[in-house]
């Protein structure tokens, strides 16, 4: 309605068009920001007018909410990242709140210079961070799919401590090659194909590659429980190549 009725709006600000608020991932703001943009505005359909029917302007909100509480962990201003609800008929208030959190951007200053972090440091830190979204989604879709009647409550959903303490006590996870029979079922489950093994040969997590999920963790057999799950610990370091073959366990009777 705002480009029909030839309204102003700042010509700096780029337009991404997505079917529903709701598909708005974390990733894609971390990303964002990752690139270099100052800010971030996600706009969808009025509070109960989902036209979906899916409620995806309230997941869109939930993910909000704990995306500024990730940004001051990381000593991000979180005003930079904005979600406002309208209609597409209100072209007049879209021109009118897009120009307003652009004047507040410029004021706030450039990513990263205005929060006193170098570029090769904040490149990192949102590296680091969207390295660990499948962890975070995991660790927190419990809330994440929370409906709170009163959507100010949203504000406080997630409370900073609780962020800082995700994001400081990260799990690695490891395979013990005295346990692992290479049945194979982590390697195939692992969403980041970070596992190596083969049939008879012990199973090696790449810790590179890791996203910290703990999918390995949760499909691992209980008859195995190869899978070793490491919060404060040093990671073992992986047993040489010529060491992996499997020692199959011997069945009773």
């Amino acid at each position: 309605m705002a480009g029909v009725s030839r309204l102003q709006y700042p010509p700096d600000i780029r337009l991404i068009r997505v079917m529903c608020s709701g598909r708005v991932d974390l990733g894609f703001i971390l990303r964002a920001f990752y690139n270099g943009a100052d800010g971030v505005f996600i706009i969808g359909c009025r509070i109960g007018e989902c036209n979906y029917t899916t409620q995806g302007n309230i997941h869109a909100l939930n993910m909000v909410s704990l995306c500024k509480r990730i940004m001051e962990f990381l000593g991000i201003n979180p005003e930079r990242l904005m979600i406002e609800f309208m209609s597409s008929a209100e072209g007049i208030r879209f021109a009118r709140v897009v120009t307003d959190f652009t004047k507040k951007i410029r004021e706030i200053g450039p990513i990263g210079e205005a929060e006193g972090i170098g570029k090769e440091e904040l490149k990192k830190k949102f590296r680091d961070v969207i390295g660990l979204i499948p962890y975070i989604k995991s660790s927190m879709k419990e809330k994440l799919l929370k409906m709170l009647d009163n959507i100010e409550e949203y504000e406080s959903l997630y409370t900073k401590e609780e962020i800082e303490n995700l994001l400081t006590n990260i799990p690695s996870y490891y395979i013990d090659p005295e346990k692992c029979q290479a049945c194979g079922t982590c390697r195939r489950r692992c969403p980041a194909k970070a596992i190596d093994g083969d049939k008879n040969k012990i199973h090696i997590i790449d810790q590179d590659k890791c996203i910290k999920c703990g999918t390995c963790y949760e499909v691992c057999p209980p008859k195995f429980r190869a899978v070793k799950k490491l919060i404060g610990e040093p990671i073992p370091p992986p047993i040489p190549e010529e060491q992996r073959i499997v020692q199959r366990r011997k069945v009773a009777g």
